[in-house]
């Protein structure tokens, strides 16, 4: 399956997305957010079949308030990176973990123009549960796969979780872009190769279904 080609000419209205989304952290709570997890089973499963050591380095980019760093943190891993455009988001983690908060390096940044991420020595695993699908501009996009590129490790894995192509066409107010396995494959390029892609329904707060494409890619070349 593939999706519609975009209009090259369609007018993208731009969002101060570091405001939309501190908005959004400081009004609701994580247990009511649209996408939340108690525990992220997916993802973990993911993660799993790596088989990388506990001090691997996961970046998780796009955390939100994610309870990831959470589940990652009580699975005993010890060098976690959650990364987002909001501090409003990040500090409700840290909140939640306590003491535990020592075990995860926070780094607020933007995928789209980032600064700090850059300087990031390689990382084991790279972690996007549902952020890829908000850029929808192609300089975005560029911009996000060049860091991905730039941090990812030889050897180094790449899970995105993503709307499906029957996906929502819009989450929390913005539009997305739908993908399947072989638009990601095709953005990552033949330094990657596609270790696994399955289809997942995830049931948000609202009882609502949101089709999703869960992908885990391996990096095998410069």
């Amino acid at each position: 399956m593939s999706c519609k080609k975009e209009n090259k000419n369609q007018t993208i209205k731009k969002v101060n997305l570091a405001d939309h989304w501190s908005t959004v952290y400081a009004k609701t709570s994580t247990d009511k957010l649209g996408w939340y997890e108690e525990v992220s089973a997916p993802t973990l499963e993911l993660i799993k079949e790596t088989k990388i050591p506990l001090n691997a380095k996961i970046l998780n980019v796009g955390a939100g308030s994610s309870k990831i760093i959470d589940n990652l943190v009580a699975l005993g891993y010890s060098n976690i990176i959650a990364s987002d455009l909001s501090l409003v988001a990040l500090d409700s983690i840290k909140d939640r973990l306590a003491k535990n908060a020592k075990n995860v390096e926070f780094i607020v940044d933007d995928l789209t123009n980032p600064t700090k991420l850059t300087q990031l020595k390689k990382v084991d695993v790279w972690n996007d549960r549902a952020v890829l699908h908000f850029f929808i501009s192609e300089k975005d996009r560029t911009a996000y796969f060049n860091l991905l590129r730039n941090v990812v490790a030889i050897n180094g894995y790449v899970i995105i979780a993503a709307f499906a192509i029957d996906g929502s066409q819009k989450c929390c107010g913005l539009d997305v872009r739908r993908y399947n396995s072989e638009m990601l494959q095709e953005s990552l390029g033949e330094d990657f190769k596609l270790e696994r892609a399955f289809e997942y329904i995830y049931i948000n707060p609202g009882g609502n279904e949101k089709p999703y494409i869960y992908t885990l890619f391996k990096r095998i070349n410069t």
